[in-house]
């Protein structure tokens, strides 16, 4: 039989086939899965933009894929950046995310936590067991106790005394064991329930980092030549914010205050921040980029609207932009500061935070790399520190309170915007008070309240309370009152101490109010009646002031307001 010749163009078609079959085989290897680490975050108010770097080995010119893998389940897919840099002369395609559904869960902090809940639940049904265990042996021990006592038969004699009293002897000494064993068994059930008690709170705390789900982002790379690519993948993810937190020291005998400014960083998304670039900034992404419509007010006559059919629902939608910083690379460390063993005790420095000031909002960059573990515990970030000229003062209303409170009046010689959050305040190494911090920008100037002092003594008292009738045919009254106000500075320095009280203001044209001390001419009242008085004390100087006053009114005329 003679063999059949395929033709050249045949078999020139054939090896065209299979080279088309087999171009993909070869044109896409394996997806290199990328060594990542964390390097950057930005945190914002209500999110944060992450940076991971990673560096790959492109072994071969042509199209390949690059996988970051258990990253956080929240990261906002829209606002996914990749940047690269190396020896490899490559082109980046794109990037894609997918979530990926595991029977475990990828969360380290959230596993640790559930393995010990099992290993607990574990620990609780041994005790359990060896519970029932112990009690099945007290009610056989219980029978024991009760053949001894029993009626004696034809089989089985009735047992000597000797042989009852130490079968009695090894009931009780089982039965005392037991019973021993059992209150220990009820102990550890409690210190067991008290640590599952206490994992599962920090397990409630960590389940915003997601459940048994993680993403997976890809990136698709065109290589032209071999060679080792640096890549940075940026990503926004929510449950991060930062606030700000102050420490005001102040002292009564200097004109400066020292500011300690930090900024408290939570996190909870899923991923921790070890030694990284942190940034935090006060731009508000949520907002959006331009201001809202106006839109129309219409004023119409009222339409009844008819009521929704059972099922109907109402979805509102929102949109949002996410803007992404551009990925950086870790910064190093603030270089060490050299010591001098024979100098005397320092106080330790806080690091000094640059700040950038954009159109529209300021960033702090931290000056050292900085750990935010994600467990959504606040972590006080040092900002920095500043020394602001203040002008001191106290204030005091004796009449509400006898208390004088230190104002100081400064201005915010720092380039640092002050943005509002809680403050601790401390006078003269002592902690006094908490207050709220106002919004302050660069150079401008505000008024800080610091607190009660103790050294400044503040005293209201009535002298008297006068009635007497008025008019030929006594048709009015008019009372009359008097209050001495005694201010004393203990302190070591002089002190200015503002004080403020008041008289009555008539709102009828037949009650009349007249001051008596001090001149109304001198110190004429505000429209409500507000007197104020500056004085300037010297050290241990005392000063009583007078207030005095009188209110007429007709018989007929019932008043309100008048103190008894």
């Amino acid at each position: 039989m003679q063999s059949q010749r395929i033709p050249m163009k045949l078999k020139f078609r054939r090896l065209v086939a299979l080279a088309f079959c087999f171009a993909p085989l070869a044109a896409f290897a394996a997806p290199v899965v990328a060594d990542s680490r964390v390097t950057a975050v930005t945190v914002y108010t209500d999110r944060a933009v992450v940076t991971r770097t990673a560096t790959v080995n492109l072994t071969a010119s042509g199209a390949a894929e690059v996988t970051f893998e258990k990253l956080p389940v929240g990261i906002l897919d829209q606002s996914l950046t990749v940047s690269g840099r190396g020896t490899a002369q490559a082109t980046i395609l794109d990037v894609t995310a997918r979530v990926a559904h595991v029977e475990f869960t990828p969360n380290e902090r959230v596993k640790l936590i559930e393995d010990q809940l099992r290993a607990l639940a574990k620990d609780r049904r041994g005790l359990d067991d060896r519970t029932k265990l112990l009690e099945t042996q007290r009610t056989s021990i219980g029978y024991t106790e009760g053949a001894l006592f029993s009626p004696a038969s034809k089989d089985v004699p009735r047992p000597t005394v000797a042989e009852i009293t130490a079968a009695l002897a090894f009931v009780n000494e089982q039965r005392t064991k037991i019973t021993a064993e059992i209150v220990a068994l009820d102990d550890q059930r409690e210190a067991l329930a008290a640590k599952q008690s206490a994992l599962e709170r920090q397990l409630a705390q960590l389940r915003g980092a997601g459940g048994k789900s993680y993403k997976t982002v890809t990136i698709r790379i065109d290589a032209t030549t071999a060679g080792n690519l640096e890549l940075a993948l940026g990503y926004a993810v929510g449950g991060a914010s930062w606030t700000p937190s102050y420490d005001v020291r102040a002292n009564s005998s200097e004109t400066a205050i020292a500011l300690s400014y930090f900024g408290l960083v939570r996190q909870n998304t899923g991923e921790d921040w070890k030694d990284v670039a942190l940034t935090l900034s006060t731009a508000r992404p949520s907002l959006g980029g331009a201001a809202p419509e106006i839109g129309t007010w219409e004023v119409a006559m009222a339409v009844p609207r008819p009521m929704p059919m059972h099922g109907q629902d109402t979805v509102q939608l929102s949109a949002f932009e996410v803007r992404s910083e551009g990925s950086g690379r870790a910064r190093n460390a603030a270089p060490k500061a050299m010591a001098d063993e024979a100098a005397p005790y320092k106080e330790a420095q806080v690091a000094q935070t640059t700040v950038d000031t954009a159109a529209t909002s300021a960033s702090f960059k931290i000056a050292t790399a900085a750990s935010v573990p994600s467990d959504n515990t606040a972590q006080k970030i040092p900002v920095t520190t500043a020394s602001l000229t203040a002008a001191l003062e106290y204030a005091t209303t004796p009449k509400r309170l006898a208390a004088a409170f230190l104002t100081a009046k400064v201005a915010n010689t720092s380039e640092f915007p002050l943005l509002p959050g809680a403050m601790n305040i401390f006078l003269d190494g002592t902690f006094v008070a908490t207050g709220a911090f106002p919004l302050v920008m660069p150079g401008e100037k505000f008024d800080l309240a610091l607190g009660a002092d103790e050294g400044i003594a503040v005293k209201h008292k009535r002298v008297q309370r006068f009635v007497e009738d008025t008019g030929l045919t006594k048709s009015g009254k008019r009372y009359t009152y008097e209050y001495t106000l005694t201010i004393q500075n203990n302190k070591k320095v002089a002190a200015r101490v503002i004080v403020s009280d008041h008289v009555p203001v008539s709102r009828h044209e037949r009650i009349v109010v007249k001051q008596l001390a001090p001149d109304a001419k001198e110190f004429k009242p505000t429209n409500e009646g507000t007197l104020k008085w500056t004085l300037d004390l010297k050290p241990g100087e005392k000063r009583d002031l007078t207030l005095k006053f009188s209110i007429d009114h007709p018989n007929d005329l019932q008043v309100t307001g008048l103190e008894p």
